[in-house]
């Protein structure tokens, strides 16, 4: 590969010369010390048939010690796995680092395309000079990203004999649950026949949805939401202008609702949905519209026609009646997928649909317009679930909104306007240069990564704690994946993976926004974020998200 260097803004070329910090323990010398045997967080007995030579790894905590960490020359590989998140390039430069520090002589490759490449053979040598052009910048582009799913033999010895082939001795995977799940699997595949290749996992996603009692945050989550709130701010003062246009935003967040809590918390909007509450409450689509309605009549009333309108992109699947509807038609495409493929119209598949489905689900399925219907049956992803991005829950939610209150119109309940425009903020915040925090989080995350394969162990995932002190006071973990497994049905069948972290009703940040909800959605108390700032004052620059301040207060 021919190495062409990058044309960079001004921007670029100040942030390139930031330095990430580091936790102190990272910055001298290092002891590595093993606390006791773990177990995974559920089915305990059934993953620990699964994973008989890496289960009960104990948790790693990496201290300052009287030596330095030494090792004979090293070749890692490394694979960007997954969408992308704000961070990946300084994981992939706080790991070239650490591997360098222990001894000069080793070298790190990276898998093109993501995990298809450790397959497919194909790679590249990063250099310190590559490496250079890619510090503290946003993107995975420096080698791409996929989402190949590891899940057979085939692919493991495939990968492994092109292991062999560069004499690697590690693998270090950055993805997210399902990525890491990938990992937690191919470690213990390499274990059971001696490999001598230790595979480490980074906890990646912005969805903010692996996190736990090890894993605080997940990185590009603090860069994405800022990014998504400087967005949201913008409408606001928008809407707060023209006084004329209610604004429906879609965030990402396919199975957990942090995204739209964190930019809920950050921008104070008239209305906020967190799908685990319409789960947890068993509110039906209905019952939102009527809510969501509510709010618009109180405020038209007060001559306010308009507001802003968060909605997490997972939410058609926390609404009961729609939830059993797509756990059934996942099912259904699993077992028929050929039957499916052959029918040519729409008319075709709704009627396959309804003639498989329960009575409850095809009343269900015959509420929703036709192009929700089409998006309900688009292909699946690689783990037999539905695309959710692709379902327009903001279009559907304006357009059931619209029809409830052109009933009370009717009715006379309604006398106000309602104009609704749509979004989806996405992309937008997945590639975006890194927070000061995600900087500083990420390169201690590759170095971690380094440290731990410096010690010789697999099947951990690296760890940065403490993240609301100051970075020299982070405290740096390798944390065995199987300590996060549980068991989940996919294609139909329980497989294991990687146990979510939804949003806690119980737990402060959701407290916060339950406290205030009535207020903001009656009064116009937005706040504006404003872009993220790299440069000045470090209770501006340097700060965590609300939600994690909120946890750890």
């Amino acid at each position: 590969m021919k190495f062409n260097p990058i044309t960079k803004s001004s921007l670029q070329l100040a942030r390139a010369g930031y330095k990430p910090k580091l936790p102190a323990t990272l910055t001298g010398n290092i002891l590595v010390q093993e606390g006791a045997a773990t177990q995974s967080v559920a089915h305990q007995k059934e993953i620990n048939e699964m994973f008989p030579n890496t289960y009960g790894l104990p948790v790693l905590t990496i201290e300052s010690g009287s030596k330095p960490l030494e090792s004979s020359p090293i070749k890692v590989g490394v694979i960007l796995s997954g969408g992308q998140a704000p961070g990946g390039h300084n994981v992939i430069a706080g790991l070239f680092d650490g591997l360098k520090a222990m001894n000069s002589n080793s070298k790190l490759y990276g898998f093109l395309g993501g995990p298809s490449g450790l397959v497919d053979g194909k790679y590249i040598e990063l250099t310190a000079q590559l490496i250079e052009e890619y510090r503290n910048t946003g993107g995975f582009d420096i080698i791409g990203s996929g989402r190949t799913k590891l899940d057979e033999q085939s692919q493991f010895d495939k990968g492994l004999e092109n292991c062999r082939k560069l004499g690697i001795n590690a693998i270090v995977i950055i993805g997210g649950d399902d990525s890491n799940t990938n990992a937690c699997v191919l470690a213990e595949y390499y274990k059971s026949i001696n490999a001598g290749v230790q595979i480490i996992g980074c906890p990646k996603t912005i969805d903010g949805d692996l996190k736990n009692e090890m894993i605080e945050a997940s990185f590009g989550f603090d860069t994405a939401c800022k990014v998504y709130s400087e967005l949201i701010g913008n409408i606001e003062r928008d809407a707060l202008s023209a006084k004329k246009y209610w604004h429906f935003i879609k965030l990402m967040g396919r199975s957990a609702s942090h995204i739209a809590l964190e930019c809920v918390l950050l921008t104070r909007p008239n209305y906020g949905i967190i799908s685990e509450e319409v789960h947890e409450k068993r509110l039906t689509m209905d019952q939102i519209v009527e809510d969501i309605a509510r709010v618009i009549k109180t405020r038209s009333d007060n001559n306010e026609n308009f507001g802003v309108c968060l909605i997490p992109e997972g939410l058609i699947e926390f609404v009961p009646e729609i939830k059993k509807l797509i756990s059934e038609i996942n099912d259904l495409l699993a077992e028929k997928t050929a039957a499916f493929n052959i029918l040519e119209t729409d008319d075709e598949k709704f009627q396959f649909v309804n003639s498989h489905i329960s009575a409850d689900s095809t009343k269900a399925f015959n509420s929703l317009p036709k192009d929700i219907q089409t998006q309900l049956l688009m292909d699946r992803d690689p783990h037999g679930n539905v695309m959710v991005s692709r379902i327009e829950t903001e279009k559907l939610l304006i357009e059931m909104v619209e029809e409830k209150l052109k009933e009370w119109k009717a009715e006379g309940k309604f006398k106000g306007n309602f104009t609704a425009l749509a979004n989806f903020f996405g992309y937008e915040g997945r590639c975006a240069a890194p927070s000061n925090f995600d900087a500083n989080y990420t390169y201690s995350l590759g170095y971690v990564a380094a440290v731990i394969i410096g010690s010789g162990k697999t099947g951990y995932m690296a760890s940065v704690r403490n993240l609301t002190a100051p970075a020299e006071k982070w405290i740096a973990c390798g944390v065995p994946i199987i300590m996060m497994m549980n068991l989940e049905k996919r294609h139909g069948k329980l497989k294991p993976v990687i146990q979510k972290a939804l949003v806690k009703l119980d737990g402060k940040p959701f407290k916060e926004f339950a406290k205030n909800r009535a207020e903001w959605s009656i009064k116009t108390s937005y706040v504006f974020p404003g872009p993220i700032q790299y440069f000045g004052p470090s209770e501006v620059c340097d700060a965590t998200t609300k939600t994690l301040q909120l946890e750890k207060s």
